[in-house]
């Protein structure tokens, strides 16, 4: 068979293009709600875990978030994804691509907080009496002044968890989700032709982390190009 009426078969015949176009869109949905929920939880942790750090305050709090970064960094995604939804949600009928959304974030989260509390603890203390000098308190001190500098620093990391969120969220075909791997997946069971299937998959994962990659080196640049204003 040449590589036409190979594609014909694995693309074109009943539509099969259309697994790989919808599990694409799921698999974007997943990404986006994903880096929303571990954007929020990795900030919360780390603004905890930094307050402690230079405080004190918060012990008990800091210890549950200790746990949990070593819970969720020390173990594998899949592994949290399938503890999620066969044992967490066993008896609730939930959706699947919201049990995804949940594990992906939660573990981004945990990556998140360290590279957030990094940016803070990276910031001169000495930050942090100029905002007392001028009449804040802790916490609006850290939300004025220490938050936004820590942000511009961590930003093109934040962005490379991002991708590297993207990439993970292959694995959520072991729920049964109906993603783009398992869509070329699907494609493969009907053609019984695996080349060109995963080779699309393989592509469309690679101009995505491409393009993401462009848009973080021009983020970088542009916040290089502001600091040496």
């Amino acid at each position: 068979m040449n590589f036409i009426e190979s594609f014909r078969q694995n693309f074109i015949e009943a539509d099969r293009w259309k697994y790989l176009a919808d599990g694409l869109g799921t698999t974007l949905l997943i990404t986006l709600l994903a880096v929303t929920i571990g954007m929020l939880l990795g900030f919360f942790v780390a603004v905890i875990r930094a307050t402690y750090l230079r405080t004190g305050r918060f012990r008990i709090a800091d210890w549950f978030c200790r746990l949990y970064l070593t819970v969720i960094r020390g173990t594998p995604v899949v592994v949290q994804l399938l503890i999620i939804y066969f044992v967490i949600f066993a008896s609730v009928p939930i959706s699947k691509t919201f049990v995804a959304v949940i594990a992906f974030g939660i573990n981004s989260g945990a990556y998140v907080a360290e590279i957030v509390r990094g940016g803070i603890m990276a910031i001169d203390t000495g930050q942090l009496e100029a905002g007392r000098s001028l009449g804040l308190n802790y916490s609006r001190t850290m939300i004025y002044i220490i938050l936004p500098q820590a942000l511009k620093n961590v930003l093109p990391a934040l962005a490379n968890e991002a991708i590297v969120l993207l990439k993970e969220t292959s694995v959520a075909g072991y729920i049964a989700i109906a993603d783009l791997t398992k869509g070329g997946d699907i494609i493969r069971s009907q053609t019984f032709s695996a080349f060109l299937p995963l080779l699309a998959v393989a592509v469309i994962y690679l101009v995505m982390v491409v393009v993401l990659t462009k848009l973080v080196g021009l983020l970088e640049g542009r916040l290089a190009a502001n600091d040496r204003r």
